[in-house]
């Protein structure tokens, strides 16, 4: 570590931009053999994984198999998953368990005296694994969800963090947010063909000390997570602003299905509840869907009622609110037994207990909310992306799997499978790789501070809320023609105030965000087809071959004004 003026040089062989269990994974699978740094936009804790709710599907049951997860991952995505990536990701799903249980986390298993009367969740654990309790989720045919209580996603990045923190190969960085990446074309350096390309390092904002620093590495992983946040209406943490695929997209790479964003069905509706996820698994285990007057309605949609896929009963919701002039619907599992709902889902008790909704006797009021980004960075099965030592895994990537409608469960399965296959591949790439030298430090020479913030607020709020009316659960031309031409007039506006101005955190998400929505809409324009998350009411019905929106950097006239 060295300091130049006000920015410091950090050099590391890994650099992790990201510290949810994609990145964690890929610290800890590395770190034995390189030296890791992990940013984190803001504690470490506020990142998706550490609320996520629902838990990891993996094929642990002697009635499941490996063929039915495959089957009802490719049903769930409409025709649009890559069956290979589907295969690898699925056939990984028991390593993946082993290794988080031999990290510690506390999963739930099932007690001796339950599982005598719970032949149908027993499990056929790989050897040494406890036998852990297994529930059901939207779109699964089996039981094959493994998880903590409702606080899954706590329980995997408390003890994966616990693990880095006392790791002395990997460095943690919280307060801080990645503003570019540094390639050797973005130096101006001689590349012949696209393989002479490679990834540097970054520039990275210290929130804290309001700097810029350098961080060289030999690999960088953009593990950021998604881009929800470009909604008014999100169950994701605020950091969720699209920082990963922004970064790539300038820096190169394409992106691929950013159409596609799956709206969870269930987000507690509650004026001081912000953003609380109503967990699928309540479904899993008899919650049923209610209008005011106590009638169910999913049998109006789907043979599967409220086990159908997120896409299907979110449209559902949104068509019976909208044709009732309803602010919500119901989910009621309170015909279960006290006891039960208490153990099973004491986080989403005592959270709705605090805003007066006892759920073991009253009904929770919900709405669909913006909730999983399925397109991004194009990788393989690697986390590979278009640029050599440039990773991206996780929520930020595009690998495949999830098609048109992401399944529940699989996201955080992803995560550690492609966190694995990435270190593997560092692994290999490490000893013929150097750090870069002659790297510039920022230069802030030609910008000055800023006392117009008030024009980032207004646009991020904008932004959030013409995505919501025009690009939501259900779509027209006319509107995404509207959201097109808002956000490039955003873009246009934002990124002159970039180049004008020294950077702030809220500038840097509302430039990142901004792109990702313009990358959004330009998708959803480009799909004319009915296909899984994308419902357009301009083409209702699905188009007979099923293909990927792919978006190159390289198409100078991509986002631009029209002629």
């Amino acid at each position: 570590m060295n300091s130049n003026n006000n920015t410091t040089l950090y050099d590391y062989d890994i650099l992790i931009i990201g510290s949810g269990a994609a990145g964690l994974t890929l610290a800890l699978k590395s770190a034995d053999n390189a030296r890791v740094a992990v940013i984190s936009k803001g504690q470490l804790s506020q990142g998706a994984t550490y609320y996520a709710q629902g838990g990891i599907a993996a094929v642990l049951d002697d009635e499941d198999s490996i063929d039915a997860h495959i089957a009802d991952t490719l049903d769930a995505g409409s025709g649009l998953c890559h069956l290979d990536m589907v295969t690898h990701v699925v056939e990984q799903s028991g390593e993946c368990v082993k290794w988080l249980v031999e990290q510690g986390v506390p999963f739930t298993t099932i007690a001796p005296e339950e599982a005598r009367d719970a032949a149908a969740l027993e499990p056929l654990q790989p050897d040494n694994l406890a036998p852990l309790h297994l529930t059901r989720e939207g779109g699964h045919s089996h039981r094959r969800i493994i998880h903590a209580t409702d606080a899954t996603g706590r329980a995997v990045f408390e003890t994966l963090a616990y693990r880095a923190n006392r790791h002395p190969n990997i460095a943690l960085y919280e307060n801080r947010i990645a503003i570019d990446l540094i390639t050797r074309s973005r130096l101006g350096l001689e590349v012949e063909k696209p393989e002479d390309d490679r990834c540097l390092g970054a520039y990275v904002y210290s929130i804290d000390n309001d700097t810029v620093d350098l961080f060289r590495a030999r690999c960088v992983v953009l593990a950021s997570g998604g881009a929800s946040k470009a909604y008014l209406f999100t169950t994701n943490p605020d950091g969720a602003t699209g920082d990963g695929i922004a970064m790539a997209w300038r820096a190169g790479c394409r992106v691929a299905n950013m159409e596609f964003n799956q709206f969870h069905p269930t987000c507690l509706y509650h004026p001081h509840a912000k953003s609380f996820l109503i967990s699928e698994a309540l479904r899993g285990e008899g919650a049923t869907l209610e209008l005011e007057d106590g009638t169910r309605f999913m049998e109006q949609f789907d043979s599967r009622l409220e086990l159908a896929p997120r896409d299907i009963v979110a449209r559902a919701i949104d068509h019976e609110m909208k044709r009732l002039g309803l602010d919500c619907v119901y989910l009621n599992i309170s015909h279960k037994p006290a006891a039960f709902i208490k153990e099973h889902f004491p986080t989403i008790y005592s959270r709705c207990l605090k805003f007066g909704i006892d759920i073991t006797r009253d009904r929770i009021p919900v709405v669909p909310s913006a909730h999983y980004t399925c397109g991004g960075i194009m990788v393989d099965k690697n986390g590979c992306t278009d640029i050599p030592n440039l990773y991206a895994i996780g929520e930020t990537s595009f690998t495949g799997l999830h098609g048109a409608n992401r399944m529940a469960s699989n996201s955080l399965l992803e995560c550690f499978v492609l966190a694995f296959g990435a270190a593997d591949d560092i692994r290999q790439r490490l000893p013929a790789t150097a750090l870069h030298d002659n790297i510039p430090a920022w230069d802030e020479s030609k910008v000055r501070r800023s006392n117009e913030e008030i024009i980032v607020a207004h646009n991020w709020d904008e932004l959030r809320r013409f995505m919501w009316a025009y690009v939501g659960i259900v779509r027209k031309d006319e509107r995404l023609q509207r959201a097109r031409r808002r956000a490039r007039l955003l873009s246009q506006e934002t990124n002159e105030y970039y180049k004008n101005y020294i950077v702030s955190k809220d500038l840097l998400e509302l430039r990142n965000l901004v792109l990702v929505a313009s990358l959004i809409v330009e998708s959803a324009i480009r799909r004319k087809e009915s296909r899984g998350l994308h419902y357009t009411l301009d083409y209702p019905d699905l188009l007979p071959e099923a293909k990927d929106t792919i978006l190159d950097p390289r198409d100078a006239a991509l986002l631009s004004d029209p002629a």
